[in-house]
């Protein structure tokens, strides 16, 4: 039998016995959570959508920040530093500081820091993700690596891929920013790092390390950023296999918003549900 996220197992009735209805928490703990001091939210699907801000999204990001509750979004694309990404959102009214912003190249630096400190990286991916590993101390380098890196990439070139697979044969251990397998863009989807990774295991036999989203590990190192607590922290997303299954593992309280990727009968479906579904951000304002 598959094993449920902890968050389900800790359901106060059985599934048989609670509600159907959309907006009521599966966990009757939920209701007795601490009040919301920290915000977690995604970015694409959430804030933005297709380029454009979400409607209301630029009122909820001005009353975070003049509410001084620790906030960070979050993003698990590893393409854009975080000052790239604060001019991205200023373009489109979102004044988010940039160090407000945490991205899964920023997750995966720390982690490697942790991991392997002062360690070498053989890195496919963009400016984001070699800033952050260069910030904390990594050499790239393609001679004998500790690691092979992937991230998002606007080309992944097969030369580069040729290379992470044989260095992976060679003994490096295989790590990718997230898991996603598609990514959003205006004329339709796009293979993203999930997929580029699922080749490379094909050609070594190496399953990679995830280190965003939904590894609970992106959330704590999050939540360890704005030094907050599990229990008076939510999460917003638009995506339930992401950020809700993030968020629930993780402990937080998660808001599932309709603005994005998944609908209120696509989240029906999955075995756990969040906290509450609102239409947008919009619907939060008046709660921070």
């Amino acid at each position: 039998m598959g094993h449920l996220p902890h968050a389900v197992l800790r359901a106060g009735r059985p599934p048989s016995l609670r509600s159907t209805d959309p907006d009521t928490p599966w966990d009757d703990t939920m209701q007795d959570r601490k009040p919301v001091q920290s915000w977690l939210t995604d970015m694409d699907g959430v804030l933005v959508h297709e380029g454009q801000p979400v409607p209301g999204a630029p009122e909820f990001v001005k009353r975070l920040r003049a509410s001084g509750k620790p906030f960070l979004v979050l993003t698990n694309n590893s393409i854009y530093t975080p000052r790239d990404l604060q001019a991205r959102l200023v373009r489109m009214g979102l004044d988010v500081p940039e160090e407000a912003i945490w991205s899964s190249a920023l997750a995966t630096a720390q982690f490697l820091a942790d991991q392997r400190p002062g360690g070498t990286a053989y890195v496919i991916g963009e400016a984001g993700l070699t800033t952050a590993l260069h910030a904390v101390g990594y050499v790239l380098t393609d001679f004998a690596p500790d690691y092979v890196v992937l991230g998002e990439t606007r080309t992944y070139s097969f030369e580069a891929i040729t290379k992470a697979v044989r260095l992976i044969n060679d003994g490096a251990r295989f790590i990718c920013t997230n898991p996603d397998v598609t990514g959003p863009s205006v004329e339709g989807a796009l293979p993203a790092a999930g997929s580029v990774a699922a080749m490379i295991s094909k050609a070594t036999g190496v399953e990679p390390y995830f280190v965003g989203k939904p590894n609970p590990m992106m959330m704590r190192s999050a939540l360890n950023t704005i030094e907050a607590h599990s229990e008076s922290t939510a999460m917003i997303g638009d995506r339930m296999d992401t950020d809700i299954l993030c968020g629930l593992e993780a402990g937080l309280e998660t808001i599932l918003v309709l603005t994005g990727i998944s609908t209120r009968v696509e989240a029906e479906r999955y075995p756990y549900r969040p906290s509450r579904i609102v239409d947008s951000v919009a619907d939060l304002i008046d709660e921070i």
